[in-house]
């Protein structure tokens, strides 16, 4: 009886043994399957590719963050993240320049005085700017009653000047880095219903912004205004009538992609669409500023 308990045991521990020893070769020569929840790809780290990124972003309030309830900044630590995760990079430094409330003017001029932007700038690998908004608003402000198309024209061009001014400032510190631009969004229609043409006026600023930054070395336009003015379920709060030329909104309307405050800078999920369009871009031009 004891002989055959033994010769048991040793069976039964052989069979265990062989059992563990397939199971690792299953292992090994099996590929692991890829996570149901995001892409669960990391970009192999390459012997030419840097470890660490240096991220500056210049701008206005959205570069700031401002509307973002985290108080983190915006889409900047979001883009930080995904290139950290998506290159497994040793780490993404990221310095944030917006100020609420800045033109372009203003930030043109804060680029020249500030030396901290000015060094912050030498060894950047990415770039952004946000710029543009606050000069419309400026227009628009100036006289809301009598505003047309035509209002535009003139201080599209002078702005437009201001922001190859701004290029040219940055390239003075760094002739290398890519710069990625942002557009702006409408957010206007849910306080002017009567200005139905506020759309076409954005649509026209925004061209601006991207013609200035064609004409630019390593520069890209990221155009975001389809993406927030009408939020995330697709309602649009005004729409031009070719019969009525009637607005069709209210002002009860509300986008899922605004900061409820004030129903006009991005929201936490604003600025999460906003990182993902950006991400993009810089993924897609990798090869301007992951080589060492």
């Amino acid at each position: 009886m004891k002989n055959f308990i033994l010769k048991s045991w040793k069976g039964f521990a052989c069979s265990f043994i062989v059992a563990i020893l397939f199971f690792l070769i299953l292992l090994i020569v099996i590929p692991k399957a890829t996570p149901l929840l995001g892409t669960g790809v990391k970009q192999e780290k390459k012997s030419n590719a840097k470890e660490v990124i240096h991220f500056v972003a210049i701008g206005d309030s959205l570069t700031e963050g401002i509307g973002d309830l985290t108080n983190s900044g915006g889409f900047v630590p979001l883009v930080a993240k995904d290139l950290q995760e998506k290159y497994d990079l040793n780490g993404v430094e990221t310095d944030n320049f917006g100020k609420n409330g800045d033109r372009s003017d203003q930030i043109l001029k804060r680029i020249k005085k500030n030396e901290e932007i000015q060094k912050s700038l030498q060894s950047a690998d990415i770039i952004t700017l946000t710029v543009g908004g606050n000069d419309l608003m400026k227009v628009v402000k100036g006289d809301i009653f009598k505003l047309t198309k035509n209002s535009f024209e003139k201080p599209l061009k002078n702005y437009q000047k201001v922001v190859e001014n701004i290029f040219k400032e940055i390239r003075k510190y760094n002739d290398q880095a890519p710069i990625y631009v942002l557009g702006i969004y409408n957010p206007f229609y849910l306080y002017f219903e009567d200005l139905i043409e506020m759309q076409d006026i954005v649509d026209v600023w925004n061209n601006g912004t991207k013609e200035t930054v064609s004409e630019q070395d390593n520069a890209y336009f990221i155009p975001i205004n389809d993406l927030l003015y009408k939020g995330t379920n697709g309602d649009v709060a005004i729409v031009s009538n070719d019969e009525t030329s009637e607005p069709s909104g209210n002002s009860n309307n509300k986008n899922d992609a605004l900061y409820e405050e004030d129903r006009f800078h991005p929201n936490n999920l604003g600025y999460q669409i906003m990182a993902s369009a950006l991400r993009d871009e810089i993924i897609r031009t990798q090869n301007r500023w992951l080589p060492k």
